[in-house]
């Protein structure tokens, strides 16, 4: 008669942040995901439709899905957004982001249990008050930096977009800038693929503006 045997579990091995994710794609055909979130008005949804030129022209199959909410009075805008050889939901599995871009800092704080733990986020510096806050019926959250990067370490990046796209001459450029400092985290893929997106989604009278506001986000970060 045999013995029995007890397999020991398996444990399985600690992921690791993804420093290059559009050559670890190539590698092993995984797939990235990417969270915008943001304020109606902050051009959440243009940013998003940039990230889908720049990828698809890259030649990896891309997924995205959009939830607007009162988005022309103020209210929070998302999108779900993911790239791989081969996409087949364009849903992101709650705590599977890779990357958490937020065009405000609250928002960012809504969707922090998002992000795994290898994750990376980018905010902007920038602060919306929603209407409970205004109203006096709510504080607004003072340590959002702080709290991300008490769990996130150094994969926190936080710049003002605002200020870099007001200093171009216009603060609605400033998603723009954050897009700019978001392609810092694929270096496969280049800053003319980037550019080329941008002047095919905006019209010509726009181009000069965003592409200097994609070089001065690419060089805050």
């Amino acid at each position: 008669m045999k013995k029995k045997t007890t397999k020991k579990p398996i444990k399985k091995p600690v992921k690791k942040a993804i420093k290059k994710p559009v050559k670890k794609v190539q590698e092993d055909g995984r797939v990235v995901n990417i969270f915008l979130s943001g304020v109606g008005g902050q051009g959440t949804i243009l940013a998003s439709n940039i990230l889908a030129e720049v990828f698809l022209k890259a030649g990896y199959d891309v997924k995205k899905s959009e939830v607007h909410g009162m988005a022309q009075r103020g209210g929070d805008v998302t999108t779900h957004f993911r790239f791989g050889k081969k996409v087949y939901s364009p849903l992101i599995k709650y705590g599977d982001v890779d990357f958490l871009l937020s065009f405000e800092l609250l928002e960012a704080m809504r969707y922090i249990n998002w992000v795994k733990p290898t994750g990376k986020i980018l905010i902007n510096k920038q602060e919306i008050y929603p209407p409970a806050v205004n109203l006096g019926m709510a504080q607004y959250p003072g340590d959002v930096e702080e709290t991300f990067k008490k769990f996130f370490k150094d994969n926190v990046y936080v710049i003002n977009g605002q200020e870099i796209a007001r200093n171009l001459g216009n603060v609605q450029a400033a998603n723009v800038v954050l897009i700019g400092a978001f392609s810092n985290f694929f270096p496969e893929v280049t800053e003319e693929q980037w550019i080329e997106a941008i002047k095919g989604l905006l019209a010509p009278k726009l181009h000069d503006l965003n592409v200097r506001a994609f070089a001065e986000g690419r060089r805050a970060l």
